[in-house]
């Protein structure tokens, strides 16, 4: 399921015009993203999941095809977790 198919799905369901529709979905999307990109913070959504900004510490790696070895800054990145109500649905 694509954005557009959610969209379209919702203007479905409660009759209200596309355009605002999509503006709302954007603006929910650009809300979790501004959280956990510029201000690290978790998103919580209560029967859905948590969105988590995750550390990774700088490491060293190896490239063995050319004998060398490259170190990895460390960095954040986003992580998912269902809610456990969401799993049980699923299951």
């Amino acid at each position: 399921m694509t954005k557009a198919d959610i969209i379209n799905k919702i203007v479905e369901d409660t009759g209200l015009a596309k355009r605002d529709v999509a503006a709302t979905v954007e603006a929910f999307m650009e809300e979790i993203r501004q959280c956990m990109a510029e201000r690290k913070e978790n998103v919580f959504l209560r029967g859905f999941g948590t969105f988590t900004v995750k550390h990774r510490a700088q490491k060293t790696a190896r490239n063995i095809s050319k004998n060398t070895t490259l170190v990895i800054e460390a960095h954040d990145f986003p992580a998912f977790k269902p809610a456990k109500s969401f799993i049980a649905k699923m299951k």
